[in-house]
């Protein structure tokens, strides 16, 4: 067992059936945790085939700035309402570092780095974007829900190379109250200047999911890992 797998985040796990043969490893929003998007699962109605593991993990409770220092489960701290100052740069770090391990497990299990989607919603969808993005190997894809850029002016120097072609599907809520639809736009727009082909869809919809994006979100599982 890697001396780091001591320090893993916590996780549900929801087994394939059969042997597995994908990994998706699914990122909460604020203050949630790795319950959140459990029952998303069968809404999916994957094939069987495809044999995936659905990974859960819950992030680190840390006292989060803008609500008055509470203590939650959070990526990173927010220090402020402002987007270009509110990003934890130490946190987001961490964060990503965190996600690694949960990949190299998925691998050590057997799953090759081609067969792993990391999924995120709001916060954990900008963790999800930035790990995905940087990571040294070649994943399967990338799925973005109601989320945004962090630390995006360290992204053309930091990307991978292995991933500048990676499967991305970002999905925003245009009536989004949390993270407004014109930051999901404007984190769309500045991958696409950055050389990759986002495919980007929206729904008139706040900040949740909503079942025309499930099946949008499935499609796109089955396509990446067929």
């Amino acid at each position: 067992m890697p001396r780091e797998s001591a320090s893993l985040l916590p996780c549900v796990e929801l087994p394939s059936r059969g042997e597995a043969r994908a990994s998706v490893i699914w990122l909460h929003g604020l203050g949630a945790d790795g319950n959140d998007f459990v029952p998303v699962v069968p809404e999916l109605r994957l094939d069987p085939a495809l044999g995936v593991r659905f990974v859960f993990p819950t992030a680190r409770a840390i006292p989060v700035s803008v609500n008055a220092g509470m203590v939650m489960p959070a990526w990173y701290d927010i220090g402020s309402l402002d987007p270009r100052t509110r990003h934890d740069e130490a946190g987001i770090r961490r964060a990503q570092q965190e996600i690694e391990q949960l990949v190299a497990r998925e691998v050590e299990r057997g799953i090759p780095p081609g067969r792993v989607v990391l999924i995120g919603f709001s916060q954990g969808g900008a963790i999800a974007m930035h790990t995905a993005l940087r990571h040294s190997e070649r994943l399967a894809g990338l799925v973005a829900l109601s989320s945004y850029l962090v630390l995006e002016g360290t992204l053309a120097a930091e990307a991978s190379p292995a991933n500048r072609d990676l499967p991305i599907l970002q999905v925003h809520g245009t009536e989004d109250p949390m993270v407004p639809y014109e930051r999901g736009v404007a984190s769309c727009e500045r991958l696409r200047e950055l050389g990759w082909e986002v495919d980007f869809k929206s729904y008139p919809m706040g900040h949740e999911v909503c079942l025309p994006e499930i099946r949008d979100v499935a499609e796109f599982l089955t396509r990446v890992l067929r």
